[in-house]
């Protein structure tokens, strides 16, 4: 059998597929181990796309049969188990194994929605104020460190000019305007970039204002990753991802993505349109 490093976007698919097929045929994990041939453990571990082992596509197929899966449902999930390779991020120091996860949800995702409380979004920042923010938090890191970080940070940006191209949606709070990062030339020239984005066809930008009051969102920086496939299921994803100090929460239940897409579209509407954002951060830049 053939092993491969499938990634987490497409762990995810095949966790969250090979769980709803066995839901589906009503069987419990052990039941599916015994028609597959395989330990309770590997039925569990496939079903779980946390796992950093690696995926054996023949176990994939045998799981999928042992839930009575179409033979187009099957060949989907044996697909992305073969179709699976290492991308840029992958053992590259400079990308934390915590954030590993972000960035190939980000590769495999369509839109990306994300509200921002404090900082411009990794994926709209300049390398100038991406470099301010690594040097303020990054402070027993050395230069060489550091620039690697910008680096990976700079690459990731990379999707938004892909065919096709990611869609961004960042909902960013007055707040962000208004915290220096780097010094007077570093914001200007940030918040240029951030008009430039959004002449963009595939990025929207919105400033929810100090006068919104109490908002939505509540507590701080949070990022929805989705792909919709109405006609494959199996080939849709959803996660959002919530940021720490040096570790990242992702939520894959349906009830919590759920949740979390609500909160951004009361947000969208809480914030000013992206007319009247574009005004803001035109203003911004002048003062």
């Amino acid at each position: 059998m053939t092993a491969t490093q499938t990634g987490p976007a497409g762990r995810m698919q095949i966790a969250r597929g090979l769980a709803a097929l066995r839901e589906r045929c009503g069987a419990t994990q052990t039941q599916i181990a015994e028609r597959a041939g395989v330990s309770t453990t590997t039925v569990s571990r496939y079903e779980m796309w946390q796992d950093r082992a690696r995926i054996r596509w023949a176990t994939v197929r045998a799981l999928a049969d042992a839930c009575e899966a179409t033979a187009q449902e099957r060949e989907a999930l044996v697909r992305i188990a073969k179709s699976q390779a290492d991308g840029w991020w992958v053992g590259n120091s400079a990308v934390p194994e915590w954030m590993d996860p972000l960035v190939s949800f980000e590769h495999e995702a369509a839109y990306e929605h994300v509200y921002a409380n404090t900082v411009v979004p990794g994926l709209l920042q300049t390398r100038e104020y991406a470099l301010a923010i690594h040097q303020a938090r990054e402070v027993r890191s050395g230069n060489d460190v550091i620039e690697r970080m910008v680096d990976a940070r700079v690459a990731r940006q990379e999707i938004l000019r892909r065919d096709p191209a990611l869609h961004l949606w960042a909902i960013l709070d007055e707040a962000v305007l208004h915290r220096t990062v780097g010094d007077a030339d570093v914001m200007a020239r940030q918040f240029r970039h951030l008009q430039d984005a959004a002449e963009s066809p595939n990025i929207d930008i919105q400033i929810l204002p100090f006068s919104a009051g109490a908002h939505a969102a509540g507590a701080g920086h949070f990022v929805i990753l989705g792909r919709d496939d109405d006609k494959d299921p199996l080939n849709s994803m959803a996660v959002v991802y919530i940021e720490m100090r040096r570790r990242g929460l992702y939520l894959d239940d349906a009830e919590d993505v759920a949740a979390y897409k609500l909160t951004f579209d009361y947000l969208r509407s809480q914030a000013a349109d992206t007319k009247v954002s574009s005004r803001l951060i035109a203003r911004a830049r002048q003062e």
